[in-house]
């Protein structure tokens, strides 16, 4: 059954303009089909198309199903976008089929990428939530400056991935799980030693998350997924 994004479905019964073309247009889905809808804030929505006409597709509810939480914790990843936004978008799209809460997009010292346009990013996550069948969509923020980021108060665990010397754990051995976890992955060309020292000042702990270099969106993904299974319910 196709699966379709309409956050305002409880208090709106109708598709939103893009889903609605979607359906009728691309599906070719008439009045009486069957549907599913997802708000993206856990709740999936067996319902019926009652009207279609034109641009616009309503539908009558007749379930509301509460999905279980897949993981605990909320899980969050920051990250310098890389020059090139295929990659960010890919990344985009493989963690949320994996699974976590939070994207922020971080304006780092090194940053290849100083302007970033978050609507392509959050079209690319609905489509993996509904690819995914989530009833979770993770938020998407717009880009941050670094120093005021780790500034902010973050409950649970915060790690920051660097390349620098040093004796770091490896991400799986500290993760803790059932606890909110932050991590933040820097630009191709690392933090700087500066925001290093700021992030721990602020009380993030330096980890490794391997032997291997990796690009900035393998290494998110990697943080994501281990995230991810420290926590699976």
């Amino acid at each position: 059954m196709h699966v379709f994004y309409t956050p305002d479905i409880a208090t709106s019964p109708e598709l939103p303009e893009e889903e609605a073309g979607h359906c009728l247009r691309v599906l070719r889905l008439g009045v009486g089909d069957e549907v599913m809808l997802t708000d993206g804030r856990g709740y999936f929505y067996r319902a019926v198309i009652s009207a279609a006409t034109g641009k616009r597709c309503q539908v009558r509810v007749t379930e509301t199903i509460e999905q279980e939480p897949f993981w605990r914790g909320h899980l969050h990843l920051a990250l310098a976008p890389t020059k090139n936004m295929d990659r960010m978008e890919w990344l985009a799209e493989k963690a949320t089929e994996i699974g976590f809460d939070e994207l922020t997009f971080l304006n780092c010292r090194f940053s290849e990428r100083k302007v970033i346009k978050t609507e392509r990013i959050e079209k690319i996550v609905v489509s993996a939530v509904k690819q995914s069948l989530k009833a979770r969509k993770p938020v998407v923020n717009e880009l941050t400056d670094f120093q005021r980021f780790v500034a902010q108060d973050f409950p649970g665990q915060k790690f920051i991935a660097h390349c620098y010397e040093g004796e770091k754990p490896l991400l799986q051995d500290v993760l803790e799980p059932g606890k909110d976890a932050l991590v933040l992955i820097g630009p191709e060309g690392d933090f700087s030693p500066e925001e290093v020292a700021q992030a721990e000042a602020a009380g993030f702990q330096p980890i490794s998350l391997g032997k291997s270099r990796l690009r900035t969106e393998t290494a998110a993904l990697v943080a994501v997924h281990l995230m991810n299974l420290k926590n699976a319910l």
